[in-house]
């Protein structure tokens, strides 16, 4: 009987719970909440997944996610109700401008290493936010930019949770399969190697600071497709939508969930959304449970929940008859 990769189970099952696990979930209850809840759940498996891809992968620290989450949700914003365009006019635009300026970024932040590049990303986010605060005639400053149209394509209004859902979902299966193959390409392998150690990679004639601003880029453009859907999905953007502690959340989801697993990225995700609703009974004590989880998930797992080294092993037992998997039973 032929085996499936690991891979293809993954993406198999992604598509299972997005396609029917939660769509059911919103239809059995009922619910325009849960169905909120749903599209939140699959942006944030985007921007998990994006970050993972960076950090996990490539080892490159970063908490600037909300900059190109922002950047995308603004181009957004300004573009459909200035202008009267739609989403998918606005997502080449997001995905050629974010990616643009992740590279250009990218070939400048990537000369740093370890805590100093985690620092210079944070002075990005920092700027960022003072940046749409302050630039009142583009951004309307701390008021935002409200009545944001609904996702449209044509005459055919995606306002419903139906629709919404679906390109979310579609979004979500897009960031999934690229960081999947991404990661198991030579960019991946390569950005592993960098990761372990940058000076023996470079000897063995790998260009660190060029493929780190190519995963850097695509980082960006990702996270800022998100930022157009959530945008139009939240019909209001402003300031306090981008605040440092949001990229610190998503990093945190990534930590827990396991560095360097793109399941680890999609687990990860689903606590950061799904276990504050869960905690609402709790009251004023929620926000101290949750981060008393988060903490102690990162204490007794500093691996996270689906490490890397654990999907590696889950892959070679999945099958093995896999080339890493006849390499270890050699060994």
């Amino acid at each position: 009987m032929p085996r499936l990769s690991p891979g293809l189970v993954f993406l198999l099952a992604t598509v299972f719970v997005v396609g029917a696990i939660l769509p059911f979930a919103v239809w059995l209850t009922g619910s325009g909440f849960v169905a909120r809840l749903g599209q939140l759940v699959l942006l944030t498996v985007v921007l998990t997944a994006a970050l993972n891809l960076l950090t996990g992968t490539a080892g490159l620290l970063a908490l600037d996610t909300v900059v190109f989450l922002g950047f995308g949700a603004y181009v957004a914003a300004i573009l459909s109700t200035r202008f009267g365009t739609n989403f998918l006019i606005e997502l080449p635009i997001a995905l050629i401008g974010a990616g643009g300026l992740g590279f250009g970024l990218g070939l400048l932040l990537v000369r740093l290493r370890s805590i100093f590049f985690a620092v210079a990303t944070v002075g990005l986010a920092v700027s960022f936010h003072t940046t749409v605060l302050n630039w009142g005639d583009l951004t309307r400053g701390a008021m935002g930019i409200p009545r944001i149209p609904p996702l449209a394509v044509g005459g055919l209004d995606l306002d419903g949770w139906v629709g919404a859902y679906v390109v979310a979902a579609l979004l979500c299966a897009l960031a999934v399969f690229t960081t999947h193959r991404l990661t198991h390409s030579f960019y991946g392998n390569a950005a592993r190697a960098i990761r372990e150690d940058e000076d023996a990679a470079q000897a063995m004639g790998l260009r660190p600071r060029w493929i780190k601003a190519q995963i850097y880029a695509v980082h960006a453009a990702l996270t800022a497709l998100a930022g157009v859907v959530f945008a139009h999905v939240s019909s209001y953007v402003g300031p306090d939508n981008f605040l440092l502690l949001e990229s610190a959340l998503i990093l945190t989801a990534i930590v827990v969930g396991g560095l360097g697993s793109l399941a680890g990225a999609a687990v990860g995700a689903l606590l950061v959304v799904l276990l504050p609703e869960l905690l609402r009974g709790f009251g004023d004590l929620r926000a101290f449970i949750f981060g008393l989880i988060l903490f102690l998930a990162i204490l007794f797992l500093p691996r996270g929940l689906l490490s890397e080294v654990r999907s590696l092993t889950w892959a070679r037992r999945l099958n093995p008859h896999s080339p890493w998997a006849r390499r270890n039973r050699s060994a």
